[in-house]
């Protein structure tokens, strides 16, 4: 789950709102090329995301709850029809793939990899170096451990060796490196940054990565680097160093958790500035949250909201469309039903924040996308 907030508010919430009506309702399916449909097995609906998406060669994604694919068929067959690539939400990280080290448990990621092969999805792994979600022998909180410097490095390179070509060959992108720096553009005081004494670290993850899959392209992912500010322009000089290091890095990934309490990022200039630096670009973790009832978390309060939110679903899905370098657009999850927000963002309360409600009822925000994506013919191809 993600532990983090956005940052403070901004004036111009009206102007979203107002801005946005003319996008209520639903979006016309177009009929479209069979661009998208494997040459056996299932076809999917020309007006599906995947489909359109694929007219710009943009993929589109989301995460996958690997509790519900297989057993919850509704969620299933929308995760298969609608969708281009496929993130692991959770059956990737190493508290579940190592929680008792050295015994490796890879059938739920095997699983998902099996079912997009399946539907001929590409896989984004995720995520190989974190602070969270570590297995408790290696460190309870991901500041604090037992094991010694030296134990912690040879930790990180025998875990990314054995992720990585259990894989090999089956992952598109890997997030290599995991929210990194504080809100603040400061580096996090992590094990990692302790057992280096700073943050070689994230040189080595991306130079073993490489070793483990030359053909995977390997990621550094965030937060908030969506807004100009100490955080994203910590993160460019980072990039920027590695790059003048020869670190084998190609791309960054911009999560896109974002609110409607908040206004909407610079997000396209932002793109633009890490693609110049020969970065591919991505949107990996989209979700737009709101103001919800605490007794109906994915109620939003004000019945205006949800046009606020399908702006800046629209806005964010035309920032990547305008940038050649943004080569997939990954939602995180799907259904209301099954998002980490009202969970974590409780006081106040917010959620309402995917674009299917929670029974798996294509929202206005799902019928926005449709309809970007049925009109981006002039968009540059991936």
């Amino acid at each position: 789950m993600r532990r983090h907030r956005l940052l403070a508010p901004i004036a111009g919430a009206a102007v979203l709102l107002a801005g946005q009506l003319a996008f209520a309702g639903s979006a016309t399916a177009v009929p479209g090329p069979a661009a998208d449909r494997p040459s056996a097995g299932p076809a999917y609906p020309a007006d599906s995301l995947r489909a359109l998406g694929a007219r710009t060669g943009l993929r589109i994604g989301t995460a996958i709850n690997a509790d519900e694919l297989g057993a919850n068929e509704e969620y299933t067959r929308i995760a298969a029809e609608q969708f281009s690539s496929v993130t692991a939400e959770n059956v990737m990280k190493w508290a579940e793939v190592e929680a008792v080290r050295g015994v490796y448990t890879w059938e739920k990621a095997d699983q998902l990899v099996a079912f997009a092969k399946k539907n001929r999805q590409l896989v984004r792994g995720h995520t190989l170096l974190w602070h969270n979600q570590l297995p408790a022998w290696l460190s309870s909180d991901g500041y604090t451990t037992t094991l010694s410097d030296d134990e912690v490095k040879a930790a990180l390179k025998k875990h990314i060796f054995a992720q990585m070509r259990h894989f090999k060959g089956q992952i598109w992108q890997w997030d290599v490196v995991n929210e990194a720096f504080d809100d603040n553009g400061e580096p996090r005081q992590t094990i990692w940054y302790k057992a280096w004494g700073g943050t070689g670290y994230i040189a080595d993850a991306f130079r073993w990565a490489h070793q483990a899959d030359p053909k995977a392209l390997l990621f550094y992912n965030d937060y908030n680097l969506e807004f100009t500010g100490p955080k994203s322009n910590a993160v460019y000089e980072l990039v920027r160093s590695l790059k003048a290091q020869r670190v084998p890095i190609h791309g960054v990934g911009f999560q896109g958790h974002l609110s409607t309490q908040y206004g909407y990022p610079d997000l396209q200039n932002n793109l633009e500035r890490f693609a110049a630096l020969g970065q591919k670009v991505a949107l990996t973790e989209v979700d737009v949250r709101t103001a919800t009832k605490p007794e109906a978390v994915n109620e939003p309060v004000n019945p205006l909201a949800s046009y606020a939110q399908e702006s800046y679903w629209s806005r964010t899905l035309k920032a990547c469309l305008a940038v050649r370098a943004c080569i997939s657009f990954t939602p995180w999850g799907f259904g209301d039903a099954y998002s980490w927000v009202p969970g974590w963002f409780d006081d106040p309360q917010e959620g309402a924040a995917l674009i299917y409600d929670e029974q798996l009822n294509p929202k206005g925000q799902y019928h926005v996308l449709q309809q970007d994506l049925a009109l981006a013919a002039g968009a540059p191809r991936r």
